[in-house]
């Protein structure tokens, strides 16, 4: 239980390492419904977006939830390349725009009024950058 709540990227192993281990108990039946149940809920907790509700044996659905983990891991790999890119999108662009307005200041041409008007930064963010400069 523990490679799958860790390792997103060999899921099939770690689901079929479960079934075998619940597979040599004499207490199999009883053993899956748990163990069944306790990943149900934590992937719910998780947000999975898996089919979880035809799940109703590990042991007898092994080969479904592993396909449906993979798919749901593969989501969330892209999901977060896609916020990371996002975020670096914004924050050079952030840095990009404070270089502009540094650059602009230390030209001395233009007032506070007329780069926070340029770069699209308040006030405040000028006044800042300006003091930054003096320093």
């Amino acid at each position: 239980m523990f490679s799958i709540e860790t390792d997103r990227k060999g899921l099939q192993q770690a689901v079929d390492r479960i079934v075998a281990i619940i597979q040599a108990s004499p207490d199999k039946e009883r053993i899956d419904n748990i163990i069944t149940r306790w990943l149900k809920r934590y992937l719910q907790l998780l947000g999975a977006k898996a089919n979880l509700d035809q799940l109703t044996s590990l042991m007898e659905d092994k080969d479904m939830l592993a396909e449906n983990l993979e798919n749901w891991a593969q989501q969330e790999r892209q999901a977060g390349i896609e916020k990371g890119t996002k975020l670096g999108i914004e924050q050079g662009t952030k840095l990009g725009i404070e270089k502009t307005a540094r650059n602009l200041l230390k030209l001395g041409v233009l007032s506070n009024d007329q780069i926070a008007e340029a770069t699209g930064l308040a006030l405040e963010d000028i006044a800042k950058l300006h003091a930054e400069i003096q320093r």
